[in-house]
């Protein structure tokens, strides 16, 4: 919580104009850093490495949960390699580019892991702590609560045709080997992140493999694909700024603002990375879409078919209310959702 002090004022809209804008661009740099290192890389990018990499080491390709997992962790390695070597490495795009980059991205993305809690990655429980349940037009809330009921149904009509009993669950061992795993090496262990280190009933595994897909597709297409809609103006996302911020009132002008932005270089580098980042994969595979014919049973065939059909019909409801909007929130359509993330 920032406290006043003679050296740092608090900013406010009764304040000059060239000041309320300057304080806003400000926020706006820390919003940057924020959404990119916790919001989108570790929420997303790094968290569904963690699942990819416990699936492939923990259960084996003829078990149920592979196979469900399988198109949500398509790509995820090699988006994630290419990362680490072109946008946050020493020469990185984002080291280069941004004010969070090199140490400050390591000690933001620490604290992020520190405070990282299960129930912000359930997007119910997420709406609720937030107090967001009657915001009018908040269609992330909206289109993202009809997906995770969506995904929801699906897992949880296909978990117990493999898991009739909680019993099932528990004597799973590669399946507890696997929840282990996640728990451990991607929360490190901490009971109070509210993650599961063991499943005891069905009931909890089909929240969680809920909370897997959910985060893999809808959840990185909504803070993925409208970066550069966002962040296309820079003034609007810079990625970083040239002056510490104003330790007076009624300093700042027009052309404080202007050198305070990044320059031209930075600006045409950030928006490059934020117009890459917001395009479609190359090999882009709908939520909902299961390219291996992985099944020959007649119950998790039909339930896909289900499973798709009622994303079909949300598409339909999305794009009948876009529509009539000004502005469409298209970000969470499932034909625009990825399968994975794989971008």
């Amino acid at each position: 919580m920032q406290h006043p002090s003679k050296d740092n004022p608090i900013f406010l809209p009764t304040d000059s104009k060239a000041d309320w804008k300057l304080a806003k661009i400000f926020v706006r740099n820390a919003e940057f850093a924020v959404h990119e290192v916790d919001f989108h890389l570790l929420r997303t990018h790094l968290l569904a490495e963690v699942f990819t990499v416990a699936t492939l080491r923990n259960l084996p390709s003829s078990h149920p949960l592979h196979k469900l997992l399988f198109p949500h962790i398509r790509y995820t390695l090699q988006i994630n390699i290419m990362a680490r070597s072109r946008l946050i490495s020493k020469d990185g795009a984002i080291s280069m580019n941004a004010g969070v980059g090199g140490e400050s991205l390591e000690k933001l993305l620490k604290r992020a892991t520190a405070s990282l809690t299960y129930s912000a990655l359930c997007l119910p429980d997420n709406i609720s702590e937030r107090g967001l349940e009657t915001v009018p037009h908040y269609y992330y809330r909206d289109d993202g609560m009809r997906l995770w009921d969506i995904i929801n149904k699906f897992v949880a009509a296909f978990l117990p045709h493999y898991y009739q009993h909680d019993a099932d669950v528990q004597k799973d061992t590669e399946l507890q080997r696997w929840i282990s795993e996640i728990f451990t090496k991607g929360f490190l262990g901490r009971d109070s992140s509210g993650i599961p280190s063991s499943f005891q009933t069905l009931k909890k595994l089909i929240k969680f493999v809920t909370m897997v897909i959910f985060t893999a597709s809808a959840q990185h297409a909504a803070v993925n694909s409208g970066q550069y809609d966002f962040g296309g103006w820079m003034p609007n996302y810079p990625t970083a700024l040239r002056k510490p911020p104003p330790k007076e009132k009624g300093q700042s002008t027009e052309d404080t603002i202007l050198e305070t932005l990044p320059d031209v270089s930075t600006t045409v580098k950030g928006m490059a990375v934020l117009k890459l980042l917001s395009k479609d994969s190359t090999h882009h595979y709908p939520l909902g879409d299961f390219p291996e014919n992985l099944y020959d049973e007649e119950v998790p065939c039909k339930l896909i078919e289900d499973f798709q059909k009622d994303l079909e019909e949300l598409s339909k409801l999305i794009e009948e209310r876009n529509n009539k909007l000004e502005l469409p929130y298209t970000y969470l359509n499932p034909k625009e959702v990825d399968n994975s993330v794989a971008i």
